[in-house]
């Protein structure tokens, strides 16, 4: 079991500190399943059984238990009366409130990028841009390549709220990995549209920016549909 350090009292105060060390060991268990879960290792569904994990990792079932909590608020883990903790499943509902929360919050930040960016920034998203045009035919390195260049563009943007919220958000989305790329022609379509964003980001328009960035998840969307 873990080795976990005693309290400290802080001096002056009749409180007492969270063990250091236990936070840590709980928020490292959390990434590890956050991790196998959005590699589908644990599937969307399935059970979480708390036993055999914490006897894997080595540890009690208190920092596990904690863990799954942080996973629960993510919306990665759903956690049921009395039947323990399971893999999200992602429903129709899911996936269509998801995407419309992600328009409005990226379609918001493009529109920022192209109005404040600088050349260099702009730059760098060009960059990204041209490793979505060189990983078309790899669906893994595409999904990473289109990652990195949402996150660039929130970073840009740079309002740290809105950064959260759309963290949260593509894990969620995450639960269905890939499926909307393995739909005939979607990944084709997907860049085609980036080439679009990426020209109104160059020209410094903010409204087609900003149009182009919603319709993208509109047909992100219609592609990643569980029907």
């Amino acid at each position: 079991m873990a080795t976990l350090l005693p309290e400290i009292s802080r001096p002056g105060s009749t409180e007492r500190s969270t063990p250091l060390r236990d936070s840590a060991l709980y928020e490292q268990v959390a990434e590890r399943l956050r991790s196998r879960i959005l590699a589908h290792t644990l599937h969307p569904g399935s059970w979480i059984d708390e036993q055999a994990l914490a006897a894997e990792y080595g540890i009690s079932r208190t920092p596990l238990r904690e863990a799954l909590k942080v996973l629960a608020a993510e919306g990665l883990v759903t956690m049921k009366l009395r039947r323990g903790a399971y893999v999200t499943e992602v429903s129709e509902r899911d996936l269509a409130e998801v995407y419309h929360l992600l328009a409005l919050l990226e379609s918001d930040a493009a529109m920022v990028v192209a109005q404040t960016a600088s050349a260099a920034q702009i730059a760098e998203l060009l960059a990204l841009h041209q490793q979505l045009e060189d990983e078309v035919a790899n669906r893994d390195r595409f999904f990473a390549a289109n990652e990195r260049f949402h996150m660039k563009l929130l970073e840009v943007a740079d309002n740290r709220w809105r950064n959260q919220l759309v963290a949260d958000l593509r894990k969620v989305m995450k639960l269905n990995r890939h499926h909307s790329l393995f739909k005939q022609g979607r990944l084709e379509a997907s860049l085609k549209e980036h080439r679009q964003i990426m020209a109104a980001l160059k020209a410094r328009n903010g409204e087609r920016a900003q149009a182009l960035m919603r319709q993208h998840f509109a047909n992100g969307k219609e592609a990643a549909s569980l029907t």
